[in-house]
């Protein structure tokens, strides 16, 4: 019988083994000596990402295994590259000194670094947040948290699967935790669209959650908080937070608070709205994003803030006006907008320095930076405090001065403290007197050796004495045969050479163990400084974050007044009616694209819901109508964000909702046509319009044939004008057999975008102007693209064969089938003059003379008459 054969496995790969079980989804970097090193699938990825050599341990033996690993100093330049490639990486450290043990080196994970968690500076973005967002569904709501451990920041929401849907797509998280019961449900609502974790269905419990919460935040209801009453989203909240414990980020002291985000409080754009008009994610490449055209701010905080207000647009016109009143400030006193720029720029990302502090991975450099940022507060502090503007004033009063703190750093760090504490020399001279002395001994080892040697020579007469070290005996005194007769006889002799003899000293031996352990004592003496005043830093993180977050407002209003003063932006007036009149507007965006020396066509807007509630834009394509629609709400969105917006004058009626359908948007992946998608976002709005609505539709239908097309957006056009919303609505369509729609609906109004014939071609002129358009120009920019001569002279003819003989249209054979059925026409054989109007009115109807829009308007003018009925 032959015998089993076991594999062997050493005690290394035997510690490696159990701590890997317990992270098999993560790629484990362990620790051996000087080398981070990775074994089997995880050293194959390794290798892949990172572009290390693949080698083998144990190469032809029973225990081989792939390896692959880097220097334990080149951690922060692989480790982003792991993250970054989507994975989970554990970092397991050497938990004791291997010179201090016989046995196999203890190990353990210290840190678990995913793409939602993680405090490396070269895995974050410096003006982005790096949020990890947790999920949780209840039978009716769903509840969403996102947490940025790197800056502290906590908010809670709950709501539709909608609402959350557009979370997600402002809040735009590196990472979500889902329910694995609810991956199938999540997949279905998102999509793949985010790096997702899925947890065990334990970890969302409402209690579990709570006290999660109120274990961290150490009390006895989150009351205080304002958000108690969000039950489905405090139980994401608290999923998120036991994710930090699990990956072994356990002290949070930064994490000082929970905020709500508020429904109510912020313009609504669903996530299709927020893509179409490109406010920060391009929607082609080398496209230029509302963001990167509007961001100034110079320090992190600022941006990462910034990029908050353009997500989250104000609807209370208090707050909005107090912004609007902050930036004129700026804008009118010069002095006040370079000093405070120029203190802007010697501040440092305060909020990831005190989440740092916190986590107890700040470096002695990184305080320095902490206290120097503190210390450029001050002049803002006193610039604010000192306007006779009380708006500007209360900030200042706000910021702390936070001056004990910045003496304490002053006094414990040397101004050039190293990136590592070990490297020493961070603890300042005078701090403590031991490591003084420590330090001294270290550096005068060599002179106090010297010393001893011209003391010992002139004692006993020996011109020849050296002292001298080697690992064996240490420091040790030497002297010749000839001289060995004047060794003074408290030496003690501890080696004989062929010509010499090799003494200690009592004096020499205590030297020895105080030079020895001096860099030893001082690194562990340094160390033990340093963590005193990290604990001595950490009771003002509440203080810094307070600064941090009052320093982001002032860089973002300071970045409106920037953009407002380079581009020419007005203060628009703020009001709470439901107008809105933009006067020689632009679009922001474009005409910082335009050739130098090329001016922007700037065009006037109005809407209200009283005369003019609809605007009916036609004109060719390239000519301009999608640019007005886009800079019409990014006009309205810097408005209520707080920024001063691109126009000669604007007077902005408070907008709740803007809901865009712009564009085709095929979803392939989920098996969906462009035109199945442009009905499910259109329908959207519909369902969801307000007063306040601000809607923005371009070239409805053009994803079926021309009939339905001309169909639905006639139908589309009609409902809102019928609606009691009566939302404001940009319409714009090459149908134009939609202006006639303005005969039989009052508030529609018929605009094109001017264009002029020239021959055989046309000129863009980019104007809006009253009245539409006569045709859609189709064939002349085909010409103007580059299309082949014969193709254009081939549509030509084919257009004017269809225009002579065009097909009769369904609505038309719909008024026919009512000619021609006997039991629809009874219904009108009834003892009433208005009915038996109507029924005068079908049967008496030519249709095969009627235009499709003609009978389109039949059927309306019949359907008004029957309404009135």
């Amino acid at each position: 019988m032959a015998k089993s054969t076991v594999k062997k496995v050493t005690p290394l790969m035997k510690q490696y083994n159990s701590i890997k079980a317990k992270y098999p989804d993560a790629m484990l970097l362990f620790r051996v000596g000087d080398f981070y090193e990775t074994f089997g699938e995880d050293a194959k990825k390794a290798a892949e990402v990172l572009g290390i050599i693949l080698t083998k341990r144990g190469a032809g033996s029973e225990s081989e295994t792939a390896l692959a690993g880097f220097p334990h100093h080149s951690l922060n330049t692989y480790l982003p590259k792991l993250v970054k490639a989507g994975m989970r990486v554990a970092i397991c450290d050497q938990l004791e000194n291997p010179k201090l043990t016989k046995k196999i080196v203890k190990r353990g994970v210290t840190e678990l670094v995913t793409p939602g968690v993680s405090l490396n500076d070269e895995v974050l973005q410096s003006k982005s947040n790096n949020f990890l967002a947790a999920i949780h569904f209840g039978k009716k709501l769903l509840g969403v948290s996102f947490l940025d451990v790197s800056t502290g920041e906590f908010f809670v929401a709950q709501g539709t699967g909608e609402y959350i849907d557009k979370l997600l797509q402002n809040f735009s998280p590196s990472e979500v935790l889902v329910q694995k019961q609810h991956k199938q449900s999540y997949l279905e609502l998102f999509q793949d669209r985010f790096y997702s974790f899925y947890l065990d269905d334990w970890v969302f419990q409402k209690d579990f959650g709570e006290e999660n919460l109120t274990s961290h935040f150490k009390v006895s209801s989150l009351k205080g908080f304002g958000v108690d009453d969000l039950e489905h989203g405090l139980i994401a909240a608290g999923a998120a937070l036991h994710y930090l414990s699990e990956t072994q980020h356990t002290k949070l002291e930064h994490i000082q608070t929970i905020s709500r985000i508020l429904e109510d409080h912020y313009v609504w754009m669903d996530r299709f709205t927020v893509r179409n008009l490109e406010l920060y994610n391009p929607n082609a490449v080398n496209s230029v994003t509302l963001l990167d055209v509007i961001d100034k701010t110079i320090s992190p905080m600022g941006g990462r803030l910034l990029k908050r207000w353009l997500a989250l647009p104000l609807k209370n016109v208090d707050q909005i006006q107090t912004r609007h009143e902050l930036v004129k400030y700026f804008i009118d006193h010069d002095e006040a907008f370079e000093s405070v720029g120029y203190q802007l720029k010697q501040i440092s990302d305060l909020e990831r320095l005190a989440s740092k502090v916190a986590t107890g991975k700040v470096s002695p450099r990184e305080v320095i930076l902490l206290r120097d940022s503190l210390k450029a507060i001050l002049p803002i502090k006193s610039v604010l405090e000192n306007s006779k503007n009380d708006t500007v004033k209360a900030i200042g009063e706000l910021l702390h001065d936070c001056e004990t703190l910045i003496s304490k750093i002053s006094e414990t760090l040397f101004n050039d403290a190293p990136v590592n504490i070990n490297k020493g020399k961070a603890i300042a001279t005078g701090v403590s007197e031991e490591l003084d002395e420590l330090r001294n001994i270290s550096l005068s080892a060599k002179d106090y050796l010297d010393s001893m040697l011209a003391k010992e020579t002139e004692r006993t007469g020996i011109t020849s004495l050296k002292i001298a070290f080697n690992n064996v005996f240490g420091y040790y005194i030497e002297v010749r045969n000839t001289h060995k007769d004047k060794v003074p006889e408290e030496w003690i002799r501890k080696q004989t050479l062929v010509n010499a003899e090799r003494y200690i000293t009592e004096e020499l031996k205590e030297y020895e163990s105080k030079i020895l352990g001096a860099e030893e004592n001082i690194q562990v003496l340094e160390q033990e400084l340093f963590s005193k005043l990290i604990q001595y830093i950490i009771p003002s993180i509440q203080e810094i974050q307070q600064n941090a977050q009052l320093v982001a407002q002032v860089d973002c209003l300071l970045s409106f007044a920037s953009l407002a003063i380079s581009n020419n932006y007005i203060r628009p007036v703020m009001d709470e009616s439901t107008d809105i009149e933009i006067k020689n507007g632009r679009h922001p965006v474009i005409e910082k694209q335009l050739p130098i020396g090329e001016e922007y066509i700037a065009n006037d807007v109005v809407l209200n819901r009283n005369q003019q509630q609809i605007i009916m834009i036609t004109g060719p394509n390239m000519s301009g109508k999608s640019a007005i629609l886009r800079q019409t709400a990014l006009i309205v969105l810097l408005a209520q964000m707080g920024s001063y917006v691109p126009a000669q004058n604007a007077r902005i009626g408070i907008v709740d909702k803007i809901f865009t359908r712009v564009g085709a948007s095929d979803n392939i992946s989920m098996g969906e046509s462009t035109f199945m998608v442009e009905m499910n976002e259109t329908a959207s709005i519909l369902n969801n319009i307000s007063e306040r609505s601000l809607v923005l539709l371009d070239e409805i239908g053009r994803g079926t044939s021309t009939y339905d097309g001309i169909s639905i957006a006639w139908a589309i056009a009609e409902y809102l004008h019928e609606h009691p919303s009566k939302a404001k609505t940009l319409f714009a369509t090459h149908y134009h057999e939609l202006n006639e729609m303005t005969t039989t609906f009052e508030r529609i109004k018929n605009y094109n975008v001017s264009v002029k014939e020239l021959k055989d071609t046309i000129v863009f002129l980019r104007k809006l102007v009253q009245g539409g358009s006569n045709h859609s120009f189709g064939i002349h920019v085909a010409k103007l693209a580059g299309m082949p001569g014969a193709v254009v002279h081939r549509a030509t003819k084919i257009l004017k064969q269809l225009e002579k003989n065009h097909a009769q249209s369904e609505v038309k054979e719909t008024l026919k089938e009512v000619q021609n059925d006997e039991l629809q026409l009874s219904f009108f054989q009834l003892d009433d003059p208005l009915l038996e109007n109507i029924r005068e009115e079908i049967l008496t109807t030519n249709i095969d003379t009627l235009t499709p829009i003609e009978a389109l308007m039949k059927l309306n003018e019949i359907k008004r008459m029957l309404t009135k009925k």
